[in-house]
């Protein structure tokens, strides 16, 4: 029994946090609903930016959805650092299929610091011509309303940055099949919870919108030329000036296609120690949404231990905590056949998290596009007066 006691008091605190942040994630408000936007969001210039490195499964589809879309007024800027990038034929299919729309390439092969993709974008940059700039990943799918919704907000000259929250789709077989659960039931449920709880300390490479003035407010893109999380120090600059990040209503899709463990690990360690270098006290508290295995500790300690004071409480709130798990796969299965699909890769999906969470606490790189970039040390700390809200 003092085994039990001592074993069951260690894990009873976790297994208690876990349980809740399962529940508040399952329970949490969504975003995805649709807003009236005012004129000014129809009206008003866009340069959409497109870093783009390879030829990615579904390229040519993810990008045609920033060709169909019903704002009035855009560009569209696509931009590789190599003349026999395969990314180039893709844009100009794009350019013949849509003769209409003001499809540019950019082909720079100028390098401005450690990270890639930002020197392509200081490369593309210059070529932009209006005043509202929209930044997406190369893997980012959209509505038709997309341009609409995510610039709206910058009418209020409070906002500095607009970003969105993404749904994976896995393309592939099993190992896809898990990195989207990363992505729909760990990621974007944390977000969520962030969100719910009054944090606006976020920016996704998803999308990011911003003015040009904002923009050069920050020292433009070669403030982030040594970031590894350039879209969070995006955001973040623009915060340190005084003005607020907004989470759009606009979710946009997203594409898994990791074929194996080997690249799904690597890809899913770079993100958790990328949230590791810029929130260290957040990386910690991780742990808490580890869901399964520590629902499965619990009730595992309650049923194989001899009757103690903590044994019913261990056991209720791991059952409960594993319920709040299900719900929450329940919640994010589309289409609902997925639920029973995918059910039974939920405990691997978390234990995974769990290995490369712990992974992730250890290792100074983390390797990008065949790039490989420092963790620590790479963000430029900016000390800007506030802008005055007036444009």
């Amino acid at each position: 029994m003092s085994n039990f006691v001592s074993i069951g008091g260690i894990l009873f605190l976790p297994v208690l946090a876990a349980a809740i942040y399962a529940f508040a994630a399952a329970v949490m408000p969504g975003f995805g609903k649709r807003r009236i936007f005012p004129t000014c969001a129809q009206e008003s210039a866009i340069t959409v930016l497109k870093p783009l490195c390879g030829a990615e499964p579904r390229l040519i589809e993810n990008l045609a959805s920033f060709c169909v879309q019903t704002h009035r007024h855009f560009e569209l800027i696509f931009s590789v650092a190599s003349p026999s990038d395969p990314a180039i034929a893709v844009v100009r299919r794009l350019q013949a299929a849509y003769p209409e729309r003001d499809i540019r390439l950019v082909i720079d092969p100028r390098v401005h610091g450690r990270n890639l993709k930002v020197s392509n974008l200081i490369n593309a940059a210059q070529h932009a011509r209006h005043d509202l700039i929209v930044l997406a990943d190369s893997d980012i799918f959209v509505a038709p309303d997309y341009l609409r919704a995510v610039t709206a907000p910058l009418a209020d000259p409070t906002v500095g940055v607009v970003t969105c929250l993404y749904r994976a789709a896995p393309v592939g077989g099993l190992w896809p099949r898990i990195g989207a659960l990363f992505v729909n039931e760990w990621f974007a449920p944390s977000v969520r919870v962030a969100h719910g709880g009054g944090s606006r300390e976020y920016g996704f490479g998803a999308t990011l919108a911003l003015s040009r003035r904002t923009l050069e407010a920050i020292g433009g893109f070669h403030a982030l030329k040594d970031c590894l999380a350039d879209d969070y120090y995006l955001a973040d600059h623009a915060r340190r000036l005084g003005l607020r990040t907004v989470l759009s209503p606009m979710l946009v899709g997203t594409d898994v296609t990791e074929p194996g463990i080997a690249e799904l690990w690597q890809r899913e360690t770079r993100w958790l120690r990328t949230i590791r270098s810029i929130n260290r006290a957040g990386f910690a508290f991780l742990f808490v949404t580890f869901s399964f295995p520590w629902m499965l500790a619990g009730m595992a300690c309650a049923l194989t231990s001899e009757p103690a004071p903590l044994s019913l409480p261990l056991f209720v709130t791991s059952c409960a905590g594993m319920a709040a798990r299900v719900l929450l796969h329940a919640r994010e299965s589309r289409p609902l056949r997925s639920f029973w699909r995918d059910l039974s890769l939920v405990p691997l999906r978390d234990s995974l998290l769990a290995l490369e969470w712990l992974a992730a606490v250890f290792g100074s790189t983390v390797v990008w596009r065949g790039a490989r970039m420092p963790v620590e040390g790479h963000a430029v700390r900016q000390t800007a007066r506030p802008m005055s809200t007036g444009r």
